[in-house]
């Protein structure tokens, strides 16, 4: 049976990776005099600058090397959270495109739009659509305190219920005979100029989780130097 809310990859909801008796302060102790100096200077550098004020909804995506593209992207420009309202078919991620990014990059599929909406309203963001004809422009973005940008299936579009959710819409400015971009391109765009001007924001427990799932998936064989430690403990 699938849940309300379900998370596809993100190791920082239900399913933690070292299992639920481990607190990310513990798993930090054990594993982190494993991991190279350089090594603990870059997860804590990149962690520092994680958004919880930005997040993505995507509608119905269908091409695994897109969502693969828009995790790249969240990655790249230091949001954490994505969310997907699949409609006829999963969401699916092309590895050879998100090249790693989508351990780094928390994905909640919901089971219909309704449960994305209240969600979203839940964690006081703002919902903007992606429309050839907004009233915004992308550098607009910053300016909004907790910002949902909104993506559309590939071929149909964003659904009339996510539309009209949508309090404004944003516009990429083009010069050309184009109208559109790929979502892929259109995300990279936008999540650009909607973080420019933001400083990481995510709180101290979220911090310290991102950390602990960095050091878990840089030392090797941690789970069972983990186990190891369990079983001394006990």
């Amino acid at each position: 049976m699938r849940r309300e809310s379900e998370d596809v990859f993100a190791p920082s909801g239900t399913r933690l990776p070292w299992g639920s008796d481990w607190t990310a302060e513990a798993v930090i102790a054990v594993l982190e005099p494993m991991v190279l100096e350089a090594r603990r200077a870059r997860l804590l550098e990149v962690i520092a600058s994680r958004l919880g004020s930005v997040t993505l909804l995507m509608d119905a995506p269908h091409d695994p090397h897109n969502g693969a593209a828009v995790l790249r992207s969240c990655d790249a420009f230091g949001v954490q959270n994505v969310h997907v309202v699949p409609r006829h078919e999963e969401f699916l991620v092309s590895g050879n495109v998100a090249k790693g990014t989508e351990r780094w990059v928390d994905v909640t599929r919901h089971v219909s739009t309704e449960h994305a909406l209240s969600t979203l309203a839940d964690r006081g963001f703002e919902l903007v659509a992606t429309h050839p004809k907004g009233e915004l422009v992308p550098d607009d973005l910053a300016a909004i305190p907790r910002l949902c940008l909104v993506l559309g299936n590939e071929h149909d579009g964003i659904a009339h219920t996510l539309t009209a959710a949508a309090t404004r819409s944003v516009r990429i400015p083009m010069r050309g005979f184009v109208e559109s971009l790929n979502v892929s391109v259109s995300a990279a765009v936008l999540l650009a100029a909607a973080t420019r001007q933001r400083g990481g924001d995510l709180s101290e427990p979220e911090r310290h989780l991102l950390y602990a799932r960095g050091l878990y998936a840089t030392v090797n064989r941690a789970a069972e130097i983990l186990a190891a430690g369990r079983a001394s403990a006990s």
